[in-house]
Order: C-alpha cells, then structure tokens, then sequence
C-alpha cells in the first residue's frame, strides 16, 4: 500500500531526496553551535582568551548560524516542492484510476467519497508525506547528535532525559493505538457531509421550487455537527501529546538546572558546559516532541492513505477484451438469454432471460413502466455493466471481445440524465468528435432541432453554458445532448428517453431527421411516450425485467395486453 502510494513522487523524487541531504548541513551546525557557544563562555570570556577569542569564535558562530538558515531555507523549499508534486500525481493516479471505473465501481465508493478522498485524505497524505522527508530526518539526527554532546560534555547529567525518554514513549504509544479508529470514524462523516453539500447543489433548484432551504439548512447543520464531534472525539486524545511532551521536557530541564547548578558550585562543572548542556538538552526533546508529532500526523494520515489505497487498488470489473484490433462491423445487436444483477446475484435480477435480435440499421422503440429496467438493458450494449449472465454481441462479435474505446466509439448514447459540461455549446458539441467540422456541427444540431434556439442566443454557438449547461432549458439540453452524440456518427445511437422534454411536434421532427440521416444506423429509442416510438420497425415491451412482447405498433396493439393500456390511456389524455 505504501509503495503503492509513494511512487507517486515520481519527478519529484529529486526534490523529496535533497531535502534530508540539506537538512544533515542544517543539523550539523545546529549541534555545533551551543558547543561553540561554550567555548566563547568559558575560554573567551572567563578564560584567558579575551575579546580576539571571543570575536573570532563568535564569527565562526554566525557563519554557521548563516549556513544552518540556508539549509533550512532550501529543505523548506525542496519539501514544499516535492510535497505538492506528489500531492498532484496521488490525484492524478486516483482521477486516472476512476476514469477507468464502470459505474458499479463508482456506485461502490459513492460520489461523495470520491471527492472526499481526492480533497482531505490526499491533504493529509500530502501533510505527512512532508512531514516525514523533512522532520523525521531532522529529529532522529539532532537527538542523536545532541545525545552525544550532552553525554560528552557530563554522563551523570545526562541520565535525567534517558529517564523522560521512556515516560514520552509509552504515553505516544497509547495515544497512536487508541486515535486511528476515531480518525477513520471521522473521515467517513466527512464523506456524509460531502455528499449532503453534493445533493444539496445539484438539486438547489428543486430546494428553492420547494421553499426547502430551511430543511437543507437544517440538515447541512446536523450533517457539519457529526464531522465536529468526530474530529473532537479524535483530536482530543491527540491533543494529549503536547503537553505530555512539555511537562516532561520543562521537568527535565529544571532538573538539570538542580543538578547541573550543584555541580558549578561544587566545581565539577563549568558555567559554559552547563549553559551549552542545557542547549542539548532542550534540542534532543524537541526532537522528541518533533518524532511524537510525525506519529500523530501518521496516525491521522493513516486512515487516508488506506482510503486513498482503497481506489488505487480497486480493480475494474469491467476490462478491455483480448483483441485490441477488432473493430465494430455493423450495428447489429443480439442478447442471447441475457439476466443482469446489480448485485452480480442471479436471485436478484433487474433483468432475466432476455433473448432480442436487432438487424443493423433498423429502429426499435422500448417501452415499459418505470421500474421494467429499459436503462439497464441498453447500458449493457456499450458495456457500461456487464452481464450476470449470457452474453450481449455487437456486430457478431461478443461485446467483451472489443476494446471498450473501439465499442463505445461506435455507440452513442444519450442517457436519460442530460449532462454539459462548463465551456461553450461548440465545446460541448465537439465531444461527440473533436475534429468535427463547423458545417458537420451546424448539420447535426439541425438534425436535433437545436440549430435555431443556438443561434437566437447572442453569441451563437459560442454561448457559454456554465456549469452543467445551467443556462438551457431542460428540452434545450437533450437537443444538445442528442447532436453531440449525432457527431460521432456512430453504427449504434441509444436514445434514453432523451426528448422527454421536448414538445410532440419537436419530437416528431427529430424522428424524422433521424429516419432520413441515419438509415443505416440502428437506433434505439427508449421511451414513455407511444407517440416517440409508434413508427419503429419494432417495439420491445419489458415488464418487470422481461420482454413481454415484440413486434410493430399495430401488432402490439392487436397482441399485447401492455402495450394496448399504455396506448389507450394516452389516447384518453390527449383527447382531454
């Protein structure tokens, strides 16, 4: 999981290994310093050395005081800049990994535990990862170095901290135990909030529709106390660790001071050496108080890294087929006795037994009551779910024989949720094909009947839509949606109940644009309304997961008990 995880230095890995290389320089001086210091005390001004000592030693102190800066400038720099470079490649691995997700993966994690993820734990990491290149080679070098001056300078003296090393150690020890659980309880309120905050701007519309804020404010309240109590439930075990460290650290240096004082004035010490011990003193623990914040941020970045491990790890279960040439011939479609689960458990099907034949080129229209699964048996043609069972082909061959660019590049589809993207209409267009030609743009919206509401706007097709396409309606978003998927001039085109907002007359043209450009395209169209699919080659009627009936508006009228209430119903409704 580490290994994993820390890869993602990649060109930054030069930065992530001059930075303890600095910091050695840094260390050196700041342990030779108090020695020298000393020295100036006890030969340069009690001594015989004089004012010549005492300046030729001080200068050599703010020479290595200067260089002890630069060192400690450049780590800062080269830790920033490795730290922020593996921050960036951990959220591209992460958002390069999800791309290849298949929605099962994505409903396995959540949205919101996916931006949680890519946000806060790859903060977190990032914070430790700093941490541990810059301080956990800084600390462990100054104790030991500092040790070894301090036992140098007076051995007696010295056992006052090898007696407080044992105290600090046991306290992190029970603080590092007992804090990881709360902090993987706290990152999983983070991914609740997150996803209330998602909800709640996506849906703001339906919020203010429905004079809601009060609730929503209310729940984003309730939501944003957990993640409070959660992290104060964590933070206050660690928060343990500071002053743990400086009661034991203040003790030891009064001690020192005790003892150390007795000794000057039994003449078994100097002023210096005591002064410069002290020194040593104060930097082996803060060392160790340095050693015991690298733990607490591991502890807290732990949980992350093994959320962040989660995703890296994650494998799709939808993979590229064995044969990486093979391309889709025609757009003929076959489920061979087809049942599908989301739950990949054969007892609990959203589809079963489907056996459906469609020719290249023909149309054929779906209809169903909400809830009969029309989405997820097209989502099975580009291989958007695999199949529990049997087996879906495409242009004769099995859909997980093809890579999954060569089978989607060939099948449009245009979900029933419509989604735009920030930027332009022509940006957004150009999705469909990104080499596409202004005329084959203008050619394709007319096709979908957007061509005119484009060019009543202002700036045309360079209309920025905003976020979402915020600035269209919903019928003028679906238009948008079907050109884009109308320029990719696919073998197979999915509409997913795509003009449900669109007016019949409007529909109606769009079915005719298709009828006339698209002959040889086979088209699906998944629909509530009869009128959309009335003059389909066939119509597919599912109930429940299975296909109830087969055949054309007029034998379905004739043949199916379905169909024929569907059909009468809205008859009723249009005649009102």
């Amino acid at each position: 999981m580490i290994k994993k995880i820390i890869s993602c230095t990649g060109e930054y890995k030069k930065y992530a290994l001059l930075t303890p290389v600095i910091i050695i320089g840094e260390v050196l001086m700041e342990i030779l310093i108090p020695f020298i210091m000393a020295k100036i005390l006890d030969n340069g001004i009690k001594g015989d050395g004089g004012i010549p000592y005492i300046v030729k030693m001080g200068g050599l102190m703010f020479l290595m005081a200067a260089f002890s800066m630069l060192c400690g400038a450049l780590a800062g720099k080269f830790a920033a800049t490795a730290g922020m470079g593996f921050a960036k490649n951990v959220r591209k691995a992460m958002f390069d990994k999800i791309q290849d997700f298949s929605f099962k993966n994505v409903d396995k994690f959540s949205t919101a535990s996916l931006v949680t993820r890519l946000t806060t734990d790859v903060t977190n990491t990032q914070n430790a990862f700093m941490m541990i290149i810059r301080t956990a080679v800084r600390a462990p070098m100054m104790m030991i170095g500092a040790t070894v001056m301090a036992v140098t300078i007076n051995f007696k003296l010295s056992l006052v901290f090898f007696a407080a090393i044992p105290i600090l150690g046991i306290a992190l020890f029970l603080i590092a135990s007992h804090a990881h659980p709360r902090f993987q309880k706290m990152l999983k309120k983070y991914d609740a909030m997150n996803a209330s905050v998602q909800e709640n701007l996506i849906g703001i519309r339906v919020v203010k529709a429905f004079v809601r804020e009060k609730h929503e404010n209310e729940k984003f309240e309730a939501s944003a106390d957990e993640v409070r109590r959660a992290q104060m439930h964590a933070e206050k075990l660690v928060i343990l660790n500071n002053p743990i460290m400086q009661l034991t650290m203040y003790a030891s240096i009064v001690a020192i001071i005790w003892f150390g004082g007795n000794m000057i004035v039994g003449g078994n010490m100097e002023t210096g050496q005591l002064t410069s011990f002290i020194s040593y003193v104060s930097q082996i623990l803060m060392s160790l108080m340095m050693i015991s914040m690298i733990f607490i941020m591991c502890i807290i970045s732990r949980a992350s890294i093994a959320r962040i491990a989660e995703v890296l790890d994650e494998q799709p279960d939808i993979a590229d087929g064995d044969d990486k040439d093979l391309k889709v011939s025609d757009g003929s479609v076959k489920f061979e006795n087809v049942s599908f689960s989301y739950f990949n458990d054969p007892s609990n099907c959203a589809l079963t037994n489907i056996d459906l034949e469609i020719k290249s080129g023909e149309t054929i229209g779906i209809i169903g009551g909400t809830g009969s699964s029309k989405t997820s048996l097209v989502q099975l043609i580009p291989r958007l779910y695999d199949t529990t069972s049997g087996a879906v082909y495409v242009g004769g061959h099995d859909v997980r024989e093809y890579s999954l660019e060569h089978l989607r590049d060939e099948v449009a589809m245009v979900l029933q949720k419509n989604v735009l993207f920030s930027g332009t209409i022509k940006e957004n267009l150009r999705w469909g094909n990104e080499n596409a030609s202004d005329e084959e743009i203008i050619e394709a919206c007319k096709a979908a009947q957007a061509h005119d509401f484009i060019m009543s706007f202002p700036d045309g097709y360079e209309t920025d839509l905003g976020q979402g396409g915020v600035n269209v309606s919903g019928g003028q978003k679906q238009r948008l949606c079907i050109a884009r998927a109308l320029l990719k001039k696919p073998k197979i085109i999915i509409l997913d109940d795509s003009t449900s907002a669109v007016d019949t007359a409007t529909d109606s043209k769009i079915r005719q644009a298709f009828r006339e450009k698209l002959a040889d395209t086979t088209t699906i169209i998944i629909a509530q309304r009869i009128s959309s699919v009335c003059d389909a080659d066939r119509i597919v009627v599912l109930d429940d997961g299975k296909v109830n009936g087969v055949g054309t508006h007029e034998e379905l009228i004739r043949n199916n008990e379905i169909y024929r209430e569907v059909y009468e119903s809205q008859q009723k409704g249009s005649d009102r």
